[in-house]
């Protein structure tokens, strides 16, 4: 269910989370078991995809190449590699992380699919199948860096469906974590403002960020970023939307910010150049009409929040 009228790559996972079924081990034991279950397979970060056809036969995009569960527990070799993603309607769907040399899409999965970069594949996938992945990819992510227990340094266990990280020398339990980060479209008199970073690809622009530190809210995370990397004071800041990005495991929360003056400097550290958009010259940025600059691509939020305030 889309509760906004904006809707980001990776924003959308359909699955019902059933996070009340997470602790119940012999329930998920009988749904890995069972032949009707599904799982989503990712090797080295990569997703198994495979195409997507059309009413004519042709490839028309992507989509998930959804494996049995039972043939995903067996590739896991135990739980620390598998994750119970939820339930779609009445059908278990599982993930399996792969993490081997070879390519299991030339070995066990031959024939099956192929794996790809989910960056690079996303935009041509249902927006379901990007947010399932998006899930995935994070979950993992996070798990394969807090193996070991934070509090006392041991190596930690897998729990809860894999939504879970217990320690069995002293008992702490960690749980998945979420990197907030602002990212945000400054306005003064009919313009906004972008920026780049001097290792980016040369000619593309796009909107300030930076992540949300401890005792802050959201406004004032945007407020002191726009401050750090522009020199530029906000005095209104409006929520647009969010979007999961899971590299490795951020919610990049867009927001539009009036300032009180258009005397911008980029900070050096962060950013190389800043510069003021007309509404048509952004409109024509995203579209990759204005020569020699151009913005981030339709799966980033940022180009959502430039083409929505140049088209609003």
């Amino acid at each position: 269910m889309s509760l906004s009228i904006i809707t980001n790559t990776f924003a959308g996972n359909p699955l019902n989370r059933a996070s009340e079924r997470r602790g119940d081990e012999a329930w998920l034991a009988e749904k890995l078991a069972d032949p009707e279950s599904l799982a989503v397979a990712l090797w080295n970060g990569k997703p198994l995809v495979e195409d997507l056809l059309g009413d004519d036969g042709k490839p028309k995009g992507v989509q998930i190449a959804y494996l049995r569960a039972d043939l995903a527990q067996d590739l896991a070799g135990g739980h620390e590699r598998l994750l119970f993603l939820g339930l779609w309607k009445d059908i278990a769907v599982f993930a399996v992380d792969i993490d081997t040399a070879a390519d299991p899409s030339e070995g066990p999965l031959q024939g099956l699919g192929r794996f790809e970069e989910l960056r690079g594949v996303a935009a041509a996938m249902p927006p379901a199948d990007a947010g399932i992945l998006a899930t995935a990819k994070s979950m993992f992510e996070w798990r394969r860096r807090h193996r070991w227990c934070s509090n006392c340094g041991q190596k930690s266990e897998v729990a809860d469906g894999g939504w879970k990280r217990v320690c069995p020398a002293c008992e702490a339990e960690h749980f998945p974590r979420t990197d907030p980060v602002v990212i945000m479209l400054a306005l003064h008199e009919g313009k906004c403002l972008l920026g780049r970073q001097a290792a980016w690809p040369k000619g593309m622009f796009s909107a300030l960020a930076g992540f949300l530190e401890p005792g802050e809210t959201i406004e004032e995370a945007c407020a002191r970023e726009l401050k750090e990397e522009a020199g530029l004071t906000a005095v209104a800041v409006r929520y647009h939307s969010s979007q999961p990005w899971p590299w490795p495991s951020s919610l990049m929360m867009g927001l539009t910010a009036d300032v009180d003056g258009g005397d911008a400097a980029p900070d050096q550290t962060e950013l190389e150049e800043v510069r003021w958009f007309s509404k048509e010259e952004a409109a024509q940025l995203i579209k990759g009409e204005l020569e020699g600059l151009f913005a981030p691509p339709p799966l980033a939020i940022a180009h959502q929040l430039i083409k929505s305030w140049a088209e609003g």
